[in-house]
């Protein structure tokens, strides 16, 4: 053979060209425009896929696509899901969409990526993926085109590794499904925990009592399937996971922290100035926000004002908001609250409200549709939130260092809320309760009675999470190895 032909038949090493395929809610989809910038600003080629009905919302509230026109190594690319509702769900229909993604996205997906636009046969193959770890088939994709995968879950650390990859521990060990109706039983069959997690601090999902449940079928997927990835991204610090990382890391050896992923994003962006101004938004969120309520902080002196959101997917009763509504207000402490349209289920409307409790708000809060977060909770004015725990609330609240009060909702959050509580020590887990008096009590000693203990605290992780986001902090070191392992599995791609 002549060396012409030799060096035609050479293997030429394929440029790394990452695909990111994020759960299609808020949350998930805000995390992954930020992992995606990242590794543009590294040089990496991004292509980056929503299903259509995330994506919809996405185009019209925020100015995404005009800010990743900077990158000429990025692109998005939208995927049907068979969800027609116009406005992102509620965590209600978690399910719903779930399946239809299963049902309409997965099968043209794996045509993408078996003979389509992202296979080895196209112009620019995905030389790595990067799948929320939640879509277990696209993990199995990945195996059966011989590409090699990245897991990124957005859920919290702790949540992940109690009540996900330890779920088939759980159901052995027979601690799920409960037996009997006391959840203050402690959990003991997960290392690392045996004396923090009682029942009611698992996952929402484990205390079904059906095995058969499909959001407990989809977690026993990703139990199985997450650990046969070549890593597993997750959004924390070294510090604030110290209790479960070294477990984790025994079933899946291979983990990056880049946590506080915000916090990292914005000071990666901002030390490239030219990709950053004074004018730039760097907002990712689905839903219109009202940057108003910024000014209304203003007015207020530091660390006074309570601020109330229960994120973009959970909900409450009518009850339920009256119960808190009456508990902030009787705090009399000033409260700037976030009222997702949507998030109050059944029959709702203002002549249900007392007048009193309608005029002392106007006297003392501010109420809007949706909020910029973490620009709230950088503000100075803020003193304490009053959260549903989801990760990446908690995560933000703990960056700005705001003691929280925990009322979770659903999945991650009542973990969450525990190791709020019970091992970070950054607020008061008020969850399976839903009274007035007691998010009364809790909002006044949160923000009153043991604020000096909270802020104490609050500003030590505040501290850590800054650390570890320095040029040799703990989550820097992690993301350039993320990028390093990218361009060495780039290059073994077949």
């Amino acid at each position: 053979m002549d060396l012409n032909h030799q060096v035609n038949n050479a293997k030429i090493p394929l440029q790394p060209h990452v695909l990111i395929f994020p759960l299609p809610f808020q949350g998930p989809v805000n995390c992954a425009l930020k992992l995606a910038e990242l590794l543009c600003l590294s040089g990496i080629h991004v292509t980056f896929l929503n299903t259509e009905h995330i994506h919809r919302p996405l185009l019209r509230h925020t100015q995404v696509v005009s800010r990743f026109n900077s990158y000429p190594n990025f692109r998005f690319e939208t995927i049907p899901d068979g969800v027609e509702h116009e406005k992102p769900v509620s965590g209600d229909r978690f399910m719903e969409v779930m399946e239809a993604v299963d049902t309409v996205s997965r099968p043209l997906f794996r045509e993408m990526m078996v003979s389509g636009s992202l296979s080895s046969r196209s112009d620019r193959p995905v030389t790595v993926m990067i799948p929320d770890a939640c879509f277990s088939f696209a993990v199995d994709i990945a195996l059966e085109t011989s590409t090699p995968v990245v897991v990124f879950d957005t859920v919290s650390p702790c949540c992940l590794w109690t009540s996900y990859l330890n779920l088939p521990t759980l159901i052995q060990a027979g601690d799920v499904p409960f037996k009997g109706d006391d959840l203050d039983v402690l959990i003991k069959s997960v290392p690392g925990t045996e004396h923090i997690m009682r029942r009611r601090d698992l996952g929402s999902f484990c205390r079904t009592d059906d095995l058969s449940d499909p959001v407990i079928q989809l977690i026993l997927k990703e139990a199985r399937t997450a650990p046969q990835a070549q890593g597993f991204i997750i959004n924390t610090f070294e510090d604030l996971d110290a209790l479960i990382l070294p477990h984790m890391k025994k079933l899946c050896p291979n983990i990056y922290p880049i946590g506080p992923l915000h916090s990292l994003h914005k000071a990666r962006l901002m030390a490239n100035t030219t990709l950053v101004s004074s004018e730039t938004t760097l907002s990712n969120s689905v839903w219109k926000e009202d940057r108003t309520c910024l000014s209304w902080l203003d007015k207020h002196p530091p660390k006074t004002v309570l601020y109330v959101s229960i994120g973009s997917l959970a909900t409450m009763t009518v009850n339920q908001l009256l119960e808190i509504w009456h508990g902030v207000v009787n705090s009399e402490k000033p409260f700037l609250w976030v009222r997702r349209p949507g998030s109050i289920t059944g029959e709702y409307d203002e002549s249900q409200i007392p007048v009193e409790l309608l005029e002392r708000t106007k006297e003392i809060g501010c109420i809007v549709d949706w909020a910029p977060q973490e620009d709230v909770l950088a503000h100075p004015a803020v003193g304490g939130f009053l959260t549903h725990s989801g990760w990446n609330s908690t995560i933000e609240s703990i960056v700005e260092g705001v003691p929280m009060i925990c009322w979770p909702y659903f999945v991650d959050q009542q973990v969450n809320s525990r190791f709020v509580g019970e091992v970070w020590k950054l607020g008061i887990d008020m969850k399976d309760t839903c009274d007035r008096l007691i998010v009364e009590k809790a909002v006044k000693d949160v923000m009153g009675t043991r604020r000096d203990m909270f802020i104490q605290c609050a500003d030590g992780w505040a501290n850590l999470a800054k650390e570890s986001i320095a040029e040799m902090g703990s989550s820097s070191m992690s993301l350039s190895r993320l990028i390093d392992d990218i361009k060495v599995m780039s290059s073994t791609t077949k």
